[in-house]
């Protein structure tokens, strides 16, 4: 069965770090582009990071210089370290996975529209509060 799972979410206060895992089964992670996206409550799912095949590494501007994505192809896993979080951080946090490996033409202006993902975990719950 092919699935994604994510790990690591919990409650954080302010300035604290988390760091969120994405373990896949039965397929390699290292041949797809994995976005982290999250989700608050009343608000549309965003684009967090992506990190393609290649290495290519995206973030929204909210996150960056805090959050950190990397993988583990030994691990089959993809990690997004959160540094100084926000109480604006608070969501539930999703990683995917599109198909091109984030090789296809335009794929820095397209990689934080769910729309190029096809393969989704269940989501990891990450609460910033004092």
């Amino acid at each position: 069965q092919l699935r994604l799972v994510e790990s690591g979410g919990g409650l954080v206060q302010p300035g604290g770090s988390l760091r969120l895992s994405c373990a896949a089964s039965g397929f390699q992670l290292q041949y797809y582009a994995v976005g982290w996206f999250r989700q608050a409550p009343g608000k549309e799912r965003e684009g967090v990071s992506s990190i393609g095949a290649s290495g290519n590494i995206n973030y929204a501007d909210s996150v960056l210089g805090r959050f950190t994505v990397s993988r583990d192809i030994a691990l089959n896993r993809v990690y997004l370290q959160m540094n100084n979080l926000k109480l604006e951080d608070t969501a539930i946090y999703y990683c995917a996975t599109e198909g091109s490996g984030g090789f296809g033409v335009g794929w820095n202006d397209r990689w934080f529209q769910t729309t190029e993902y096809d393969r989704w975990g269940q989501g990891t719950q990450v609460t910033v509060s004092p």
